[in-house]
């Protein structure tokens, strides 16, 4: 996520201190991703060292007032204009997690499966919840406010991507179910057709056996 130009992009609407940008993002993104302060205001030290941003003051209670500059504007308006790129895709903790325990004795990873499956299935329908609840809320705006908000609207389109991920783990984790079943199959024949093969091989020896279990 990239908060040096979500807070760049805040600024280009007027002058504002740290607190009112944290304020203003989360209210924007429905605190999905809520941000520290202290985060908050070293990305506007680095942003100012970088031409970016310039203070502008304090707001009379001791409040350092930042404005954005023309490079940042034009740093707003390239970020805006350029696809996100996933060339380093973030750590996946679930996958990793997966991974781990499919190489690894000892770990049951259908119960881990079933366990996050359990778990997505329930945050995907609490965001359900939300998104309804936030729709709701969004149609009523017009008669008592003249229109929906540009944040209802922000909120309502970070609710359908958490949805959206959400149904998209659910589909991974039922993929990775059908995956490892698979394999089960496919290992089990493996160890009949070895059986088999080795029994035509040494038919004595597979005989004995066979006498050594009816005892």
């Amino acid at each position: 996520m990239s908060i040096r130009h979500s807070l760049l992009a805040l600024l280009q609407e007027g002058p504002r201190y740290g607190y009112q940008l944290r304020g203003e993002f989360e209210e924007r993104t429905g605190s999905t991703w809520p941000l520290n302060i202290g985060q908050v205001y070293t990305t506007l030290d680095r942003l100012e060292r970088d031409g970016l941003v310039e203070k502008e003051g304090d707001d009379g209670e001791g409040h350092v007032v930042y404005t954005i500059t023309d490079a940042g504007r034009t740093e707003v308006t390239d970020w805006f204009a350029q696809p996100v790129a996933a060339t380093n895709p973030p750590r996946n903790e679930l996958a990793i997690k997966l991974a781990l325990a499919l190489t690894l004795d000892g770990v049951d990873v259908a119960a881990v499966v079933q366990a996050q499956r359990t778990a997505s299935m329930r945050q995907l329908q609490d965001y359900t919840r939300q998104r309804r609840a936030a729709a709701t809320s969004a149609d009523a705006a017009p008669a008592a406010q003249g229109g929906p908000k540009a944040n209802d609207a922000a909120w309502l389109l970070v609710l359908d991507s958490l949805i959206f991920t959400a149904e998209a783990e659910v589909r991974w984790l039922d993929h990775c179910e059908g995956w490892m079943a698979q394999r089960a199959v496919r290992a089990g024949k493996q160890r009949t057709a070895v059986a088999e093969r080795q029994a035509a091989e040494h038919p004595a020896a597979a005989a004995a056996g066979t006498r050594a279990v009816s005892k």
